[in-house]
């Protein structure tokens, strides 16, 4: 009776030490061909702020962020909410926002920000994250 109980308890513990250390694959990662090691994903990082006294500027602005395949293949874009320009932070307080770059696109991409203000026109600053780079920083200044 002994021996049944050992037996039974090394059959148990070998089922769920098996178990429990499989590594789980979503079913995404196995058709996108993804994997789990992070630095393999090109990321690319926003920052906007201002170093110019705007205090006095009451306008509208609206910030468009955009990943793009030149010529101008949208990849991704992201429009903040309207701000007066006044309330642009300054580096301090900088504005930062993440992506990774939608299908991890290794091709030369165009990355950046488009503007609008109300009444007065549109402009854009934009870079190139180049082929084979993992991560880009977009660092605008806006004056």
């Amino acid at each position: 009776m002994k021996y049944l109980s050992i037996i039974s308890i090394v059959c148990v513990s070998t089922i769920l030490a098996g178990t429990s250390c499989k590594k789980q694959v979503t079913d995404s990662a196995i058709t996108d061909g993804a994997s789990n090691d992070s630095r393999n994903i090109r990321k690319v990082q926003f920052v906007l702020y201002t170093d110019k006294d705007l205090s006095g500027d009451n306008h509208t602005i609206i910030f468009k962020l955009s990943i793009q395949k030149p010529p101008n293949q949208v990849l991704w874009d992201s429009t903040l909410a309207p701000m007066r320009i006044k309330d642009i932070p300054d580096l301090a307080h900088k504005l930062i926002v993440k992506k990774a770059v939608p299908g991890n696109d290794p091709s030369l991409l165009k990355v950046g920000f488009s503007y609008s203000i109300q009444d007065v026109g549109n402009s854009w600053y934009f870079n190139a994250f180049n082929a084979g780079d993992m991560f880009k920083v977009v660092n605008f200044n806006f004056q």
